[in-house]
């Protein structure tokens, strides 16, 4: 098992997963039952961008407020926030960072309904929530994250989808597997795209709405993979100082999916185009915004927005992967960093 096979895993895990509606029933039930009012969620690394992605998931489609949590108040500073009326969320592959287990610890305590979604049941963390979601993505060997990535947004996503009890979201949902066989099939392709950006040593990248997390992501991947100096930012941010490093050739890496979002994403990119003469690297299911790009990644069509990031995150994924092996690194033995990162 690799990086790069357990990238092609995702397809299924995400219909194995789709079976687990029930338990998302449940947990939307609670939440209803609870009368909860807003979700404080913990995560670290990747899992915090899955954070990213039901902070305008819950908002948008569920009317939840989400407040991503500072962990070192609860566990250095001893000063939790008051959580009355919460939901308290740990997401988590391994489940045993100890500041996150103590973040849903206090929740307990203060009498808030806890949540884990993890990949390891059996976990500190899903042995202190009242319920758990089990992500189902099987063993993940690779250092990087990547099925579990995915996985993690199917299950905040299923558990929106019960909230809202609306079958028409179920149905975009059991598309989403299919979606992600055609990007896969795009492989060959990014993987030529790579050896253009086999010098590159730093880049930023873009994304608004619900792919602000994909964005976020990418850049994880890129810099604990290829060691890329990668920064990640909301379109919106990017024009209030940083764009100011951009010139002639600079790498930036996009992701411009349609929707709400979308206009103000394509002025970005033709002003980066036309006036920066910079490097782009483009993820859309737009003609117009992949025109743009010297390296243009097309996405399957007629997606809904907000499923989206768990169909536009895997090109992303296969860049960095592939880039990674153009660079003459290991994708299976990242510097510096381990599997699991127990963080306090």
């Amino acid at each position: 098992m690799s990086l790069h096979s357990e990238i092609f895993e995702q397809p299924q895990r995400l219909r194995d997963l789709l079976l687990q509606r029930a338990t998302a029933a449940k947990i939307a039930q609670a939440i209803l039952e609870r009368g909860v009012n807003y979700v404080f969620l913990a995560a670290r690394g990747t899992s915090d961008n899955a954070g990213r992605y039901a902070n305008y998931l819950w908002g948008a489609q569920n009317g939840l407020p989400l407040a991503l949590a500072t962990p070192s108040l609860f566990t250095y500073y001893q000063a939790p926030p008051l959580l009355k009326n919460a939901l308290v969320v740990g997401v988590s592959q391994s489940g045993k960072s100890p500041d996150i287990v103590s973040v849903l610890e206090e929740g307990r305590k203060q009498g808030c309904l806890t949540l884990a979604v993890t990949n390891a049941p059996d976990s500190p963390l899903a042995k202190t929530a009242d319920f758990v979601f089990d992500i189902n993505a099987g063993a993940e060997k690779a250092v990087a994250a990547t099925k579990t990535y995915t996985a993690e947004l199917m299950a905040l996503a299923m558990i929106s989808a019960a909230l809202k009890n609306d079958e028409t979201i179920w149905k975009q949902l059991a598309q989403v597997p299919g979606w992600v066989d055609k990007v896969l099939e795009r492989d060959t392709d990014i993987q030529r795209m790579a050896q253009r950006y086999r010098y590159m040593n730093q880049c930023v990248v873009l994304g608004r709405g619900y792919n602000y997390a994909t964005a976020f992501e990418w850049a994880l991947k890129m810099k604990e993979l290829t060691y890329v100096v990668a920064e990640p930012y909301s379109s919106a941010d990017f024009q209030h100082g940083p764009i100011a490093m951009v010139e002639g050739g600079f790498p930036v890496m996009a992701i411009a999916a349609k929707g709400k979002v979308f206009d103000s994403m394509l002025e970005m990119l033709t002003r980066l185009r036309q006036q920066h003469n910079a490097e782009l690297v483009v993820i859309s299911d737009d003609a117009q915004a992949l025109n743009l790009a010297q390296s243009p990644i097309l996405l399957p069509a007629s997606m809904p927005e907000w499923v989206t990031p768990l169909v536009s995150i895997v090109p992303a994924q296969l860049f960095a992967c592939h880039l990674t092996s153009v660079k003459g690194f290991d994708t299976e033995k990242p510097r510096s960093i381990t599997k699991v990162t127990e963080t306090h």
